[in-house]
């Protein structure tokens, strides 16, 4: 009778049977995955708003990375990790399961110390294990540290001085640290609390207390723009703290320049220096927070000014000796030691004021601040990349661009011209010295230092492009203290320091500004620089 029952091979029953079986595998196969897939999802997501808590609320400046450029043990667990967090602060490394315990473990670089620290030269050595830079050597027995594959040997966060574990005994771990190399550009923490105590006391008297960190003490004040030379800006604010204090580090994206000076007020009088991490356009923003402190009456606290010049151009860093670009091919801690190294020097500053003509004009003049360079013309044109509309406005191109030059009052004849360009500093185009040019006749050399602007003119596109491959050399018009242009054309290319803009008949007056002191880097001469100083060695011999 049960055989009776059964459905006969290859009846409809059958099929349907089979049928259900396939589109229950057939889903089982489908599904499954977008389940596992979205449970990882959520996972990882559950696990970056673990890690953004405590980010959040951490004193370390942690940093996800998903490779570590050199081998790495977790600072908790000490295996071999790949990928993880940092400390940006610190140096501290660990794995992303240990990220909590470290968080609680391990105290990050304390910017001012407990209140009941009075002693500045008192403050002990701050040791972490493990993950030593490379090629360090022990402060003990001098050898090598951090050669064997796991976590091992110490390293102070503040002097950068490294012991072997064998090697660190409890006099080191009770140690006075003195900061290491870089003690003149660092602020202490403890130099913070004493200030923060002083002015609760109403007292203002910082020299005294900057005495007993010595003559030499000239704090630094790193000033990088994060989003300057293809992001590099982020990695150096981090590379920076490592090695200074990080109450001395901004990124000036998030914290403008004329906040981030005001560190400069807690300081003794001149004795601050600044670098700016970014192109020339950070370094003028910076100048022109500088400018608002003289205004705010804070002129004893204004500092010299480093550069380390990101991205490419960078024509005033250049001219002040300190390259046309970094791409970290040296370390930084070379950087600081140059910073060290360089002289003050002076700047000028010049005001850009254009009026537009026409007798029911009544807008404000605008006004800009030169550093580098002012330029009409081809030259403007190029920054502006207004290759486009060669066809269609023909009156950007016209022969003859001006109706009137005048060099200290007085008019200049000049040539059928296309363009004229300004300069304060030696350097244009991204590296080119186009006031000297090429060939036996002699020029004083241009100065950023005194009070003298530099006029040439070029014939058109094609004459840059010869100027700039040292094929040929511009129109030299003069030098002035005053220079002043009237442009009567309807529409024309205008640049100040590498910011362009569309302009029409107008009339423009570069006058003096003001001053600001540089830092001028010596260290690394390029062949122009070479053959300019001896240019100017030679000029004082037959004087």
């Amino acid at each position: 009778m049960e055989a009776e029952r059964r459905p006969a091979p290859g009846s409809p029953s059958e099929g349907l049977f089979a049928d259900g079986h396939l589109i229950l595998w057939t889903l089982c196969s489908v599904l499954l995955p977008v389940f596992i897939t979205f449970w990882c999802s959520l996972q990882r997501s559950r696990r970056q708003l673990h890690r953004r808590d405590i980010f959040r609320k951490s004193k370390h400046g942690w940093r996800d990375t998903d490779l570590f450029s050199q081998p790495t043990y977790c600072c908790v667990c000490a295996q071999h990790i790949l990928q993880g967090a940092f400390c940006d602060c610190c140096g501290l490394r660990v794995d992303e399961g240990c990220l909590r315990k470290a968080d609680k473990r391990f105290q990050c670089k304390e910017i001012m110390l407990k209140n009941d620290t009075k002693v500045l030269d008192a403050m002990p050595h701050h040791w972490i294990r493990g993950n030593v830079p490379l090629c360090s050597y022990c402060m003990v027995c001098k050898q090598q540290c951090g050669c064997q594959p796991k976590l091992c040997d110490y390293r102070c966060i503040w002097c950068q001085k490294t012991v072997h574990d064998e090697c660190m005994k409890n006099s080191l771990k009770n140690e006075k640290c003195d900061f290491g190399e870089f003690k003149n550009l660092i602020i202490p923490p403890s130099y913070l609390t004493s200030i923060n105590q002083m002015r609760k006391d109403k007292k203002t008297d910082y020299e005294v207390l900057a005495s007993k960190l010595g003559k030499q003490w000239t704090p630094l004040i790193i000033l990088a723009n994060s989003r300057s030379g293809t992001n590099m800006g982020e990695g150096l604010l981090g590379e920076f703290r490592i090695l200074l204090n990080p109450v001395q580090v901004f990124d000036v994206t998030k914290t403008p320049p004329i906040k981030a000076l005001q560190l400069c007020t807690l300081l003794p009088y001149y004795s601050a220096r600044v670098l700016v991490c970014g192109g020339d356009g950070t370094v003028g923003w910076v100048l022109d927070a500088v400018d608002d402190m003289k205004i705010k009456g804070q002129e004893k606290y204004i500092p010299q000014v480093a550069v380390l010049p990101l991205g490419t151009g960078n024509d005033l860093s250049n001219t002040l000796g300190w390259g046309t670009g970094y791409a970290g091919e040296i370390p930084v801690a070379q950087v600081l030691r140059n910073v060290m190294e360089a002289d003050g020097i002076k700047l000028d500053r010049w005001k850009v004021q254009v009026t537009n003509k026409g007798y029911y004009n009544l807008r404000k003049p605008k006004e800009f601040t030169m550093n580098n360079y002012f330029s009409v013309g081809p030259d403007a044109l190029m920054a502006l990349n207004f290759h486009a509309h060669r066809e269609k406005a023909p009156s950007l191109f016209s022969s003859r661009i001006l109706n009137k030059l005048e060099l200290d009052g007085e008019r200049v004849a000049l040539p059928s011209l296309e363009g004229i360009i300004v300069l304060n500093i030696g350097y244009w185009g991204g590296g080119c010295r186009l006031w000297e040019g090429m060939g036996d006749e002699t020029y004083p050399l241009a100065r950023h230092d005194d009070g003298l602007l530099e006029v040439v003119g070029v014939y058109g596109s094609f004459h840059c492009a010869q100027i700039q491959v040292k094929l040929a050399n511009p129109f030299r018009i003069g030098q002035a203290h005053t220079v002043r242009l009237i442009l009567k054309c309807s529409m024309m290319p205008m640049q100040v320091d590498g910011e362009p803009w569309a302009q029409g008949p107008c009339t423009v007056t570069i006058t003096h500004k003001t001053h600001a002191m540089m830092l001028y880097f010596s260290g690394e001469q390029t062949d122009d620089d070479i053959s300019s100083t001896s240019d100017q060695e030679d000029i004082k011999a037959t004087e």
